[in-house]
């Protein structure tokens, strides 16, 4: 096949020959469909050492965490599908009312057509191959751009893909933001995107100028809300694997910590003792497998800054604070005594920095949530049934794990998305195939239909005994239903 890397002015002869082919793709069959999803498994599992071998260049995975974090989930991911896409393409009867007695009423799945997915580089194998998954299934076809800032990760896909399907159907573009912009300048039928909050501002501005339908799976600050009645020992395990999965550059890690002031310094001591116990300190911490590296030292750099800045308003590191830019490493770090207006708190840090800010009164720190742009997660530590249910009621995110972080992104059947600034739609399992779908109103109306009693003129009777007739079946079934 020829090289799948093209300039910017091949993306038009490629879109076109995905447009060329969108129709014979949407008429693919349930068997078809998962033909094409099992080819992909076993492309996956074919080339799982490579994209492991890829991921530690680019972002310092063990294969141990390659495998929980990225390989393992797209496997779950297809096998999901293919087991239940028959029933997500079948046709779904939906009641008809009475003035259209006879017809018949189905909602139908429609292919979306040519679909780009704009994919990360934190999770590069598993954010690229998720939504395919979606899209593929759904009946589409796709043109992948992979980020620039996982190189390696990119290529491995790219020979992945390009080794077990036609360009046509699925295609692989490599480059920078300069071709992702020439990109979503294409009439798609569908742009998902997961990214900063900045870029996909971008992609939605792009994506109007051809009435493209848009997801955005941004991001934010996740907050994790102790509560006095959380067990300080499960919440500590749980609060340290969320936020050093990948070496904090997880979307919905926990992006810092409202504790109760009491709680405070029992809480960070078993945080560091956690962190000592999984990840190793000193010169181990460093050099064993378990903790990754930043994508690059910009971020060293960015975190660095915040963190110090932080430190000059009066906030205090208890753990860590080593910021190496030429090696792409930043040691677990916990500040505390941060408030609500140092530099931590101005922006998402995506990264394995953690602030703790304390309150005194659960009202305070569910204002503060509020006050912030909705995030993409909320992670709630607690015993008590009643905080649990007022947290639910008084907030919104994207998900929510009740003594728990990240976890949420593992079950499938659980739709996964922001809301607001935090992202837009969402997906994972059904309803990754139900957004990368149109949803097809579909109503046979029968040859003796009660309608022809609507037609005009109205000033015969039966026009007149069906509008009296209406207005009697409002007085029956209204507002009292």
């Amino acid at each position: 096949m020829s090289d799948p890397s093209l300039p910017a002015p091949d993306l038009h002869a490629l879109f076109a020959a995905q447009q060329a082919w969108r129709w014979q793709a949407a008429q693919t069959t349930a068997p078809q469909r998962q033909a094409i999803l099992r080819r992909l498994h076993d492309a996956v599992r074919a080339h799982r050492v490579p994209l492991a071998d890829a991921l530690k260049a680019d972002l310092g995975k063990s294969r141990a965490e390659s495998e929980i974090a990225e390989l393992h989930p797209v496997l779950e991911e297809i096998q999901h599908a293919i087991r239940r896409l028959p029933r997500w393409m079948a046709p779904r009867r939906v009641d008809t009312p009475a003035v259209l007695f006879g017809a018949r009423s189905e909602v139908q799945m429609q292919a979306r057509g040519v679909t780009l997915i704009l994919s990360p580089w934190n999770y590069p194998v598993n954010l690229a191959l998720v939504p395919l998954v979606a899209s593929l299934a759904a009946g589409n076809t796709v043109i992948l751009k992979p980020s620039e800032k996982a190189p390696n990760v990119a290529r491995a896909l790219r020979d992945l893909l390009h080794s077990v399907f036609e360009p046509r159907l699925v295609a692989v573009v490599e480059g920078d933001g300069e071709v992702a912009r020439a990109l979503t300048e294409l009439p798609f039928g569908h742009i998902f995107f997961t990214g900063s909050g900045a870029v996909g501002r971008h992609v939605m501005r792009a994506a109007a100028n051809n009435l493209t339908g848009v997801t955005l799976e941004l991001g934010g600050k996740s907050p994790a809300l102790i509560d006095t009645s959380a067990d300080l020992d499960v919440t500590a395990e749980r609060l340290a694997w969320g936020k050093l999965l990948n070496a904090g550059q997880t979307c919905v890690a926990p992006d810092y910590v409202l504790v109760p002031t009491h709680l405070e310094g029992p809480l960070l001591r078993r945080m560091e003792a956690v962190i000592a116990r999984r990840f190793g300190t000193g010169a181990w911490l460093r050099a064993g497998p378990d903790y990754g590296r930043l994508v690059d030292s910009a971020g060293v750099d960015r975190l660095e800054r915040l963190t110090r800045a932080s430190v000059a308003q009066g906030a205090r590191v208890v753990l860590g604070g080593e910021f190496d830019a030429p090696g792409r490493f930043v040691s677990p770090t916990l500040v505390s005594g941060v408030t609500p207006d140092m530099p931590l708190m101005q922006e998402e840090l995506f990264g394995p920095v953690l602030p703790i800010l304390t309150y005194d009164a659960p009202e305070e720190a569910l204002n503060l949530i509020r006050r912030l742009d909705p995030p993409l997660a909320l992670y709630l530590f607690a015993t008590d049934e009643d905080m649990v249910r007022r947290v639910q009621r008084e907030t919104t995110s994207g998900g929510m794990v009740v003594n728990g972080a990240v976890v949420h992104l593992i079950n499938p059947n659980l739709p996964f998305g922001g809301v607001g600034p935090s992202g837009m739609g969402n997906y994972h399992g059904e309803h990754g195939f139900r957004t990368f779908s149109h949803e097809r109103a579909v109503l046979r109306e029968p040859t003796p239909s009660p309608v022809r009693f609507l037609y005009p003129p109205y000033g015969r009777p039966v026009p007149r005994l069906v509008a009296w007739t209406l207005r009697q079946l409002e007085r029956q079934t209204g507002p009292r239903e």
